[in-house]
């Protein structure tokens, strides 16, 4: 009988040594993977040439915007010696060009966050890339991003998909 409880007893210590080692052996990581972004060489010139560009948009904007304020000043100062068909004229000459300076800051929205992507992708891209292999080769089982609160890396050989037990639980197909 002692024996019996003996072995059960080492056997329970085992249990329980292998279950701490396990458990030791997990390693999680986080990251600000913001600040990683923010500090990449790539980054400063990114910046530099995202900036050059919103300034010629917005530099384009002000010569409409200029042109736009000079016409309209001079329709206003001279609307009353107008004849109806050159007011209406200059009138539609002004919703034109009104038009087309809201067009073009629309336009140049879309340019800049177009231009944003084109040029910040691969800085992104080079940034997860590199954590993916430092937890590869690290042997972390979890990175989790604290500048967005989601998950950087997480290797799919020790992390099991719970879906399908979510979805048995709740009697889902």
């Amino acid at each position: 009988m002692k024996k019996i409880i003996g072995l059960v007893l080492f056997v329970a210590i085992c249990s329980l040594s292998a279950q701490q080692v396990n458990a030791q052996s997990l390693k999680f990581g986080h990251i600000n993977r913001t600040e990683l972004i923010q500090a990449m060489p790539e980054y400063d010139s990114a910046n530099v040439e995202l900036q050059n560009f919103r300034d010629e948009l917005i530099n384009a904007l002000e010569l409409l915007t200029v042109e736009f304020n000079n016409k309209n000043d001079a329709y206003t100062k001279e609307a009353q010696n107008y004849t109806d068909i050159v007011r209406q004229t200059k009138e539609q000459e002004l919703y034109d060009m009104n038009r087309r300076i809201q067009e073009f800051q629309e336009k140049a929205s879309m340019d800049l966050q177009n231009k944003q992507a084109e040029l910040f992708q691969p800085i992104t891209v080079k940034a997860d890339n590199a954590i993916q292999t430092v937890g590869k080769e690290n042997g972390f089982v979890y990175i989790f991003d604290v500048s967005s609160g989601q998950l950087a890396y997480f290797d799919e050989s020790l992390s099991s998909n719970v879906l399908a037990l979510v979805k048995t639980k709740l009697g889902i197909k």
